[in-house]
């Protein structure tokens, strides 16, 4: 196995490697193409390299599939469950058929149904990581926390983590149980969680940052050139900074960004994820390919002097990307 560092997540005692794996591009998403079309048993070898490379930190979701992303990672754990750390998130309501809802469902009675659901799909008697996916609107945060809090105490859950929380909502569940990790969209592309207070009370209470789409939704890759790259059901199609003049007002600031890592000697999606660690967080850059994941891991070994850092982060100030990273509606379910 690589000697890739690890790093403590939360303050709970929960250690993970300083890079992980985002596995929702190795299944489709209620039809949606995520990221191109997957191949299961490649999706699985990918899992299996990452083990070797020492990236056994894996994430993945009810949402996803929904339920076969939760279904092919347990195909690729079986026999070495306990040589991974896996992080799940529930949250959008999935119903008896397996279909999505839409709905965000943080009901006591509706935890309880998930986990009993992701622990059988995952094959597996406990969860290390579980999230709560999105904040459900209509459900005090302290309920559904609480009953988070009783799957820890029931060895069901280790760990328990929150995704896209507003630092405000994040105290109220932390005095409730201990949160050791919030996860959110992160990168020199989206910058957010150094505005709106989160980080700083990220720090305050001692939860770690798991960041997720380190690499824009495939922008900082520098592959793309066109909205018209994407396949018709691709679901960035539907994401504002991947609209019209957005697009290519986006797509100048990755040139720079491409010059910056040819200097370094690294590749665009490299320094991105780099630049990611540099800021103390967990990245989980997502991929279905053995080769990617292996450029990925690389990015770990890359460092930056604080010049670098302040060039880097001069070429994408804040609030420099066109268009939202959602449409209207799923903005709406993020920063609550």
């Amino acid at each position: 196995m690589s000697s890739i560092q690890t790093t403590k997540l939360g303050s709970q005692g929960l250690e993970v490697p300083v890079e992980g794996l985002g596995c929702m591009g190795m299944t489709s998403l209620a039809g949606m193409n995520i990221y191109g079309v997957a191949d299961e048993t490649e999706s699985i070898a990918t899992i299996h390299r990452a083990l070797e490379l020492g990236v056994n930190f894996l994430d993945t979701a009810d949402l996803y599939g929904p339920l076969l992303n939760e279904r092919l990672i347990s195909k690729a754990i079986k026999g070495h469950r306990d040589q991974y750390i896996i992080a799940t998130k529930f949250g959008y309501e999935v119903d008896d058929n397996e279909q999505l809802t839409w709905r965000i469902n943080g009901r006591p009675e509706y935890v309880k149904k998930s986990v009993e659901r992701s622990l059988k799909n995952l094959g597996t008697d406990y969860i290390d990581l579980y999230y709560l996916h999105r904040v459900d609107p209509e459900t005090p945060i302290e309920d559904t926390v609480g009953t988070m809090a009783e799957l820890v105490q029931s060895g069901k859950v280790k760990y328990i983590g929150l995704s896209e929380v507003s630092a405000q909502t994040l105290r109220r569940a932390h005095s409730i149980h201990p949160i050791s990790a919030v996860q959110t969209e992160y990168s020199l592309f989206e910058r957010a969680p150094e505005e709106n207070g989160l980080f700083d009370t990220l720090k305050e209470l001692g939860i770690g940052f798991v960041s997720y789409s380190p690499l824009g939704r495939g922008f900082l890759t520098g592959d793309l050139k066109s909205p018209d790259d994407f396949p018709a059901d691709d679901f960035r199609r539907t994401i504002p900074r991947f609209q019209g003049d957005n697009f290519y007002k986006n797509l100048e600031l990755v040139a720079e960004i491409q010059q910056l890592a040819a200097e370094k000697g690294i590749t665009p999606s490299q320094l991105a994820i780099a630049w990611t660690l540099a800021k103390g967080t967990v990245p989980i850059p997502g991929t279905k390919r053995v080769k990617y994941l292996e450029d990925n891991v690389a990015a770990a070994s890359v460092t930056f002097t604080d010049t670098e850092l302040a060039h880097l982060e001069s070429i994408l100030p804040l609030g420099s990307i066109a268009g939202e990273r959602y449409d209207e509606s799923a903005m709406a379910g993020v920063n609550l």
